[in-house]
């Protein structure tokens, strides 16, 4: 082999790890040699069953493997390797190929071959290309992972961890689902997360809102048109469908879709093809689709807007996602989540709630459900000034609605007795009114009408600690 001159200022290779597989001393000696000099770690073995050894002991980067050894030959060896949990990137070596070997290299996971004599140029332009590959591949291992993090469903409640388990069900299948609740509650995370947890993670997610589309535009968002199909088409469109093909479909508020579009989506779940808007060219595609709703889709098709054959299809797997009020154990977890998820978007320092704020913010009903609360956290993060947030810092909202929820319960019952009603609408009423004054006590109890070292002992008989 002819060792290629090096010129001077060339940058060193990565510190990538080379097993070579031959069962000639001169080549494993000589490639090896090569190698360690482009800055590879570089080891040598004689067969094929030295080489899944050596694997098993440890990780190498990349396998440059002969076809024929004695024993297993290369191929035998490349199937077992390309079984391996997290297999290397195996480059095929052979002294007379052939293109069906070639072929039945690359179909059994092979990364690239190259033929005997070795040049040494190729040989360092495919391990570039290798490397290049590897990196790729690990950069969108980690994307993944990253976009794992950020739809992950946290809590920690029942109905949590129903949900989750119903993802692990449900997202390996092609199954389509049919996810429901209240606006804010997380529709379209748990359809992010059934794709990122499918086997078409590698492939598209495309979104469509349903409801934020113009009727006259949606069958074009869809589908796609072609060029001049009608006034304002001055180019063509590819759709939605289209776009996904491979992938994972999401049509959120399919409920507010109209009766003529809901025919044209019943007719391509059936028949998985369509003809875009102004086409004569049916195009096929593979697409999972995963519809969601904040409508009673039940009463809809009662009332004539829904059409109930779509609805069976796309019903196939129901999820229900829970109003946050439903699982409110999980708000102290869900708001430490958009704490630090926050704290890193802005660059601040970390914060935290005291204990009086996340009762307050446990007590509130969260009409807007998880949306809502991660609103507020990041309102929090930005306008908070040091790392402690307090009662005080809380909007106005959540007190009203706490008092009126504590009033609510004393009125139905909900307290054992008349003196635990009593002081629940005390603590609430006064945190109020500290509110209204800055958390000023002076000035809070001249408000009250009573003496300051009464308003204290009061304050402290409560569990309304200083500052709250």
């Amino acid at each position: 082999m002819r060792r290629p001159a090096v010129c001077a200022g060339n940058s060193p290779m990565p510190a990538y790890s080379v097993l070579i597989v031959d069962d000639e001393p001169g080549i494993r000696e000589s490639l090896g040699g090569v190698l360690r000099d482009e800055g590879y770690q570089a080891e040598a073995v004689e067969s094929a069953e030295e080489c899944l050894e050596a694997l098993r002991k440890k990780p190498f980067d990349f396998v440059m493997l002969d076809i024929w050894l004695p024993g297993m030959d290369g191929l035998a060896a490349l199937e077992k390797i390309s079984a391996l949990e997290n297999p290397p990137l195996v480059i095929m070596v052979s002294g007379h190929g052939t293109i069906e070997t070639a072929v039945r290299a690359t179909k059994l996971g092979a990364f690239d071959f190259i033929e005997k004599p070795l040049s040494i140029d190729k040989t360092l332009l495919t391990l570039k290309h290798a490397a290049e590959q590897l990196r790729l591949t690990s950069q969108n291992r980690q994307l993944r992972e990253q976009l794992r993090g950020e739809y992950a469903i946290i809590g920690d409640s029942v109905p949590m961890k129903a949900l989750r388990q119903q993802l692990a069900l449900a997202a390996p299948t092609n199954g389509r689902v049919l996810v429901y609740g209240e606006s804010g509650t997380g529709k379209e995370l748990v359809a992010h997360a059934l794709h990122l947890m499918s086997r078409r993670v590698e492939e598209p997610f495309v979104e469509v809102n349903c409801a934020a589309i113009p009727e006259e535009l949606i069958e074009s968002e869809l589908f796609g048109h072609v060029k001049g199909s009608f006034t304002g088409a001055l180019e063509d469109k590819v759709g939605k469908f289209a776009q996904a093909d491979a992938g994972t479909l999401f049509l959120d508020e399919v409920g507010d879709m109209s009766l003529r579009t809901q025919s044209k989506v019943l007719r391509v779940l059936e028949e998985q093809r369509f003809v875009p808007v102004g086409s004569g060219t049916t195009l096929t595609v593979d697409v999972r689709v995963i519809a969601a709703t904040n409508k009673h889709l039940e009463d809809e098709i009662q009332k004539g807007n829904f059409r109930e054959d779509l609805f069976y299809r796309l019903n196939v797997i129901p999820f229900y996602v829970p109003p946050l009020r439903e699982h409110a154990e999980d708000i102290p977890v869900l708001a430490d989540h958009f704490l630090s998820e926050f704290a890193r978007a802005y660059g601040r320092r970390p914060k935290h709630f005291s204990d009086s704020a996340v009762e307050l913010l446990s007590r509130y009903r969260w009409p807007g459900n998880v949306r809502e609360l991660r609103n507020l956290v990041e309102r929090m993060v930005i306008m908070v000034g040091g790392d402690r947030i307090e009662v005080r810092h809380l909007p106005p909202s959540l007190h009203h609605d706490s008092t009126r929820a504590a009033a609510s319960r004393a009125t139905h019952g909900g307290f054992p007795s008349l003196q635990e009603a009593r002081a629940a609408y005390e603590r609430e009423y006064i945190l109020r009114k500290l509110e209204e004054n800055q958390g000023n006590v002076s000035r809070t109890a001249e408000v009250l009408g009573l003496e300051r070292s009464h308003l204290y002992r009061k304050m402290k008989a409560l569990g309304i600690a200083i500052g709250e």
